[in-house]
């Protein structure tokens, strides 16, 4: 008699680049033959995929361990993978005991035949098909930039570009209407395969004619050309990621980072001259060593003039071993609270009132759950959504009236003008 198959569960924190390597951890068990569990205390094997970017997600990454640490069923193995265990490594597996193993980047290879074996690269193995009908694609690893607040360099290393032809292959397995291509920096890909010139532009257009939807996540400003610009909105998904970080000049550059406020404003208004309907997100870090007030007053008038769709704003993390970690006049926790707080509450305004705008519109939805859907102007888990109709299909495109807006979110009617809350 056969003894039943092992059960797997992954839990995943952090970005959706995370998710990804997830999803291949998952393509991975189930082709040698595990069997996911129903819930982690069901597991024999639960896997960890952690976050390192900032000490908030470093927290809540060792907070997760021990939980499911706790909460596992006698004999289940723990392991721990992703950003921490990459980053830390032996200290990590000194630290928490309650791990089985910490294996980096090679966790696909804990599949219940040897408990660690030589890591290898997740980019390129295959995904299962998507369970819902968007999907984030990965399409390299790593980053090149020096940016002074960022440690993922050191951990994730130098850029690593996929083909193009192992991205369309892997579009295809996940057999998804909406394709969302992350990495580091996305508009750098192929600039390290000695080609003379990215390829994003006919990465994109590629994927493009695969799937319905294609949606770029984090473009470092000064790499959106017009070309690319160009591309995006062909796609018909006129939805643009920007990492600004910061507008102040002298702040930027102490960032080791490019731009200004003039200059994002200048492009952002050129978008938006080609496209009227064009949807903006970006992040911005406050408190960063040296911010001023002055610094701080042309970051609260950009949000102001710049009237972004999507906006989040984090407190300066100190991370060991960047440029930042050495900087001098280092900001007060509590003003740089004030200044996060008054930023915040800005955009809440803005964002609310961009969202009222849209009563009365008609907009193409894909529904992703029963009752729930999103148009081009809503990434996946991270902006607003749109409550559709529950008779609506999920992995469909369909035609709604926006009667109502609940704060981030949207409330959609059909035809036959059919509430749903």
């Amino acid at each position: 008699m056969r003894s039943p198959a092992r059960r797997f569960w992954v839990e995943t924190l952090g970005c959706p680049k995370n998710q990804v390597d997830s999803d291949k951890l998952v393509g991975t068990l189930l082709a040698d033959g595990l069997v996911p569990a129903a819930a982690p205390d069901d597991a024999d094997l639960v896997v960890v995929n952690t976050c390192a970017f900032v000490e908030q997600a470093r927290q809540e990454s060792v907070d997760t361990i021990l939980d499911l640490s706790d909460s596992r069923r006698d004999g289940a193995e723990l392991v721990v993978t992703g950003c921490l265990a990459e980053r830390y490594g032996d200290e990590l597996s000194d630290a928490l005991p309650e791990a089985g193993a910490v294996v980096g980047f090679g966790v696909p290879v804990v599949l219940g035949k040897k408990p660690s074996v030589p890591s290898f690269d997740l980019l390129n193995l295959p995904r299962p098909k998507s369970v819902v009908p968007w999907a984030y694609v990965k399409i390299a690893e790593g980053c090149d930039r020096a940016c002074g607040f960022c440690a993922i360099p050191s951990f994730r290393g130098k850029q690593r570009s996929r083909t193009i032809d192992a991205i369309l292959r892997e579009v295809d397995q996940v057999e998804a209407r909406e394709v969302v291509l992350v990495a580091q920096d996305l508009a750098s890909f192929g600039r390290d395969q000695g080609k003379g010139a990215r390829q994003i532009v006919p990465l994109v257009r590629a994927v493009a004619r695969r799937v319905d939807w294609v949606r770029l996540l984090y473009l470092y400003p000064s790499d959106l050309t017009d070309e690319l610009v160009g591309a995006v909105l062909e796609t018909g998904v006129p939805y643009f990621d920007l990492s600004l970080q910061h507008v102040s000049p002298p702040l930027l550059r102490r960032m080791r980072r490019w731009g200004s406020g003039e200059k994002f404003l200048d492009r952002i208004n050129q978008i938006r001259e080609a496209e009227p309907g064009a949807v903006f997100r970006s992040n911005f870090i406050v408190g960063y060593p040296g911010e001023t007030d002055a610094d701080h007053e042309r970051l609260v008038e950009f949000v102001r003039a710049a009237r972004l769709d999507w906006c989040g704003f984090f407190s300066y993390s100190e991370e060991t071993g960047t440029h930042a970690a050495g900087l001098d006049r280092k900001v007060d926790t509590v003003l740089a609270a004030e200044r996060l707080a008054e930023l915040r509450d800005l955009q809440e305004d803005i964002t609310i009132a961009k969202r009222d705008e849209l009563v009365g519109t008609r907009v193409t939805v894909l529904v992703d759950t029963v009752g729930e859907g999103r148009s081009y102007r809503e990434a996946p888990e991270i902006d607003g959504a749109v409550l559709v109709p529950s008779t609506l299909p999920p992995g469909t495109f369909v035609d709604v009236e926006i009667i109502e807006a609940a704060g981030p979110d949207l409330v959609a009617a059909d035809a036959d003008r059919e509430l749903v809350w």
